[in-house]
Order: C-alpha cells, then sequence, then structure tokens
C-alpha cells in the first residue's frame, strides 16, 4: 500500500518505521529539514521537506499514486487543512487525522477526515478503567491492504434490527466480529439477533464498505 506520512515527530517516525516492517511503501513530509535529513538517513525512505498543506508538496510526495494519506502533526489545523486537500483535490481514498486537542474530534469528521484518533481522549477512558471497545477500534481502525475494520452503531430505524444474523445477506467478504450491547461484548452466531443501540464491528472489502453501511443502517432490499 502507498502511504504518505504528514509530520515528522515521534509518532510520524515510528509510524513509518512500522509501516516499513509491514512491507508499505511510505513517503514522509516535515517541515524542519534537520529532521527530514535524520529520518531519511535512518529509516531509508523518501522524506520531502515541505508543507502537506500546500498542493504542490502534495504533488511532490507522490498524492496521485497514494492509497492512505495519515496526518500525524501537533497541529490539528495542519493535519485538518492536508487530509482536506488530499480528499477533496487529490481524490485519495483514505485520510487519517491525528487529533491533539479531544474538543476538534467531531468538527474533523464533520469536515471529511475518514478517521480522526483521538488518543487522548481514548487514553483517558482506559486509565479510568471506562474504555469500550468502540473506543479501542477507533483509535486503532486502519486500512491494511483491501480490509476495512469499521464500527456501525445500529438505530430504530435500521432495517437490519431485530433481525437474526443468519437472515442478513452480507455483501461477499464481509463479517460482523462483534457486537458491543450496554457494558457486554458479544461473539456473534449465525442465530445472534441485532438490536438498536447495538454497537456492531465489522470487517469487509475497501470497496464494500459502501453496501455494507447501505445495509445496516439504511437499505431494506438486502434483507431476505
Amino acid at each position: 500500500m502507498n502511504i504518505i506520512l504528514v509530520g515528522g515527530g515521534q509518532v510520524g517516525f515510528f509510524l513509518a518505521k512500522s509501516l516499513i516492517k509491514n512491507r508499505h511503501h511510505c513517503v514522509l513530509i516535515e517541515k524542519d529539514a534537520s529532521i527530514c535529513q535524520e529520518i531519511a538517513k535512518a529509516l531509508g525512505i523518501t522524506v520531502i521537506n515541505g508543507d502537506a498543506c500546500e498542493g504542490k508538496t502534495l504533488e511532490d510526495a507522490g498524492i496521485t499514486r497514494a492509497d492512505v494519506l495519515v496526518a500525524v502533526t501537533g497541529s490539528d489545523a495542519d493535519n485538518l487543512v492536508a487530509c482536506q486537500l488530499a480528499k477533496q483535490f487529490f481524490r485519495i481514498k483514505r485520510t487519517l487525522a491525528r487529533v491533539n486537542d479531544p474538543q476538534n474530534e467531531r468538527p474533523f469528521s464533520h469536515l471529511g477526515v475518514d478517521v480522526p484518533i483521538n488518543s487522548t481522549s481514548i487514553l483517558t477512558k482506559i486509565i479510568e478503567e471506562e474504555a469500550t471497545l468502540s473506543d479501542l477500534v477507533t483509535l486503532f481502525s486502519f486500512k491494511r491492504g483491501k480490509l476495512s475494520v469499521i464500527r456501525i452503531s445500529l438505530t430504530d430505524e435500521s432495517p437490519v434490527a431485530n433481525k437474526k444474523i443468519q437472515d442478513i445477506r452480507l455483501p461477499a467478504n464481509s463479517v460482523i466480529v462483534s457486537i458491543l450491547r450496554g457494558n457486554d461484548i458479544i461473539i456473534p452466531k449465525g442465530s445472534t439477533v441485532l438490536k438498536p443501540q447495538d454497537d456492531l464491528v465489522a470487517l469487509t472489502m475497501i470497496e464494500n464498505e459502501g453496501e455494507l453501511f447501505d445495509l445496516l443502517v439504511g437499505r431494506i432490499d438486502n434483507i431476505i
């Protein structure tokens, strides 16, 4: 997978190191020239010295060939703008952004960032022993090759509410792997009945994401 990382701090460095180990192709963008040299030397990857909030810099990094852009700088404004540019002007498939200020998590989602990662809020919940499965999925949600991990919250209007999983025709190569119901985590079986307010964690292929969302939250013609 071709990945552009924005931000050469510790998060960006170790994320790049991990992705390279998993055989992904990474290009990193960093404003500080000295940091660029250090990372390029340490990891042997292409590092662009520039501002990811500028289209020219993204083009230099190969945005037209990238599958994912991940913005992990210490500036929420920079992370948001970089993701918006990648999404709106270069039509990149997926954007992820580090959210430094927890108050910015909702605006990030509303402004088009696919996965805003608010680690501060989630770590606080872990410390207070109030973390839920859905919180952890949000923290670690990421595209791995062609596989997508998604979370869907069912409403009273969901066409699959009160249906058995065995009676739901899921898209090809899709599976519901867990259900968060209140404080309980349920490993689903064919006879498991989905209920309103259930939080579902599902695996699917990237190209089937839209179909799965339509099935679970908005369309009824896929129910047997």
